[in-house]
């Protein structure tokens, strides 16, 4: 597989052009661009978050951490008083990074069902979902969002397969498959549990008109 570094590379990479050429092609101004790009980088190291010990799931958790003390914030500043959001805030950073993660680590499995286009898709879902439910942002900028860390999703996904196949050997090693599947296909009932909390997001998705918009704006800029 990929390591770190090369994912993080590719990701980065990706998402500048997303950001450049959305720019260009007037999907986007250049303030909304910037959070694209750094969404499309973190969702090209997300699939990692089943793996224990690495740099990729301590920079995940910490990012996590922040994002969670950032919604806080913005969701109960105007309900409590400094002393009481700060005491709030620290506890979701704490419940985030050291509660949260080792449950996670505890219950995951690399390359299981996190290293799938269920999950991909349901990241994206939930990115959408914050940004226009609890960031306030419009429907279109929304899903540009989840958007963005779809394909950052996608592009770890194919890079580990990339490197499941051996080219210097012309063989395909064991770890071929285990990237780009549709689920996990040893865990059913986790693939049925996300695959119905991707189905529940649909009640607060943006307008998905919002995004037939998008998507038809976007192919045109492309041809």
């Amino acid at each position: 597989m990929a390591d770190f570094r090369t994912h993080l590379s590719a990701a980065v990479g990706g998402g500048t052009l997303l950001a450049f050429a959305g720019w260009q092609g007037g999907l986007w101004t250049p303030s909304e661009a910037l959070p694209l790009g750094i969404l499309t980088a973190f969702g090209g190291i997300l699939p990692d978050i089943d793996a224990d010990h690495s740099h990729a799931v301590r920079l995940i958790f910490n990012t996590m951490a922040v994002l969670a003390v950032m919604v806080g914030v913005l969701l109960l500043h105007a309900q409590l008083e400094p002393g009481a959001l700060l005491m709030a805030c620290g506890g979701l950073y704490v419940g985030v990074r050291l509660v949260l993660s080792p449950i996670f680590k505890r219950f995951s499995v690399h390359r299981g069902i996190w290293h799938s286009l269920l999950a991909a898709v349901l990241c994206g879902l939930v990115t959408s979902v914050a940004g226009y439910q609890w960031l306030g942002q419009p429907a279109r900028l929304a899903w540009s969002q989840g958007l963005a860390l779809l394909l950052g999703y996608c592009i770890h996904l194919l890079l580990d397969e990339l490197y499941s196949v051996d080219l210097t050997g012309a063989r395909l090693k064991r770890s071929f498959g285990t990237a780009i599947k549709p689920f996990d296909y040893s865990a059913p009932g986790n693939s049925l549990f996300m695959l119905l909390v991707a189905a529940s997001l649909m009640l607060w998705l943006p307008p998905l008109a919002s995004l037939h918009e998008l998507l038809l704006q976007g192919s045109t800029f492309w041809r």
